[in-house]
């Protein structure tokens, strides 16, 4: 039961994260009318026949930097800047967080013969 409600908790988190804009447009189409009369910068001007849509973009345009914004923590967090204070000066490095590690050995070169290697020959 708690692995059920937890899938599920986790399934809202990231269409919520994902589908932010289409949450938007959901919430516009469903107070179309209250944006239109409280909300819209245009109200007073109704020859333009904006309904609310000024707001809509504003919102949408919310939603894009926020997206960004996101991307560029994610994108700072993969890295980790090192300090090291040597005796003469200060040094920053810069390296990648996220690495990946192999099961394999590191096989080590034979040393070159000066031969170059054929494929054996069929009879």
């Amino acid at each position: 039961m708690l692995n059920r409600v937890t899938a599920i908790v986790l399934l809202v988190a990231l269409l919520s994260a994902n589908f932010s804009r289409l949450f938007v447009y959901a919430g516009f189409e469903l107070n179309k009318k209250y944006i239109a009369t409280q909300l819209c910068e245009n109200k007073d001007k109704p020859l333009l026949h904006c309904d609310g849509h000024c707001y809509f973009m504003k919102k949408v345009k919310q939603v894009q930097e926020k997206e960004k914004s996101n991307d560029r923590q994610t994108q700072k967090s993969l890295f980790q800047e090192v300090f090291v204070k040597s005796s003469s000066s200060i040094k920053f490095f810069s390296q990648v967080v996220d690495t990946v590690s192999t099961p394999y050995q590191i096989l080590k070169a034979t040393p070159f013969s000066g031969a170059v290697f054929h494929p054996p020959q069929l009879a």
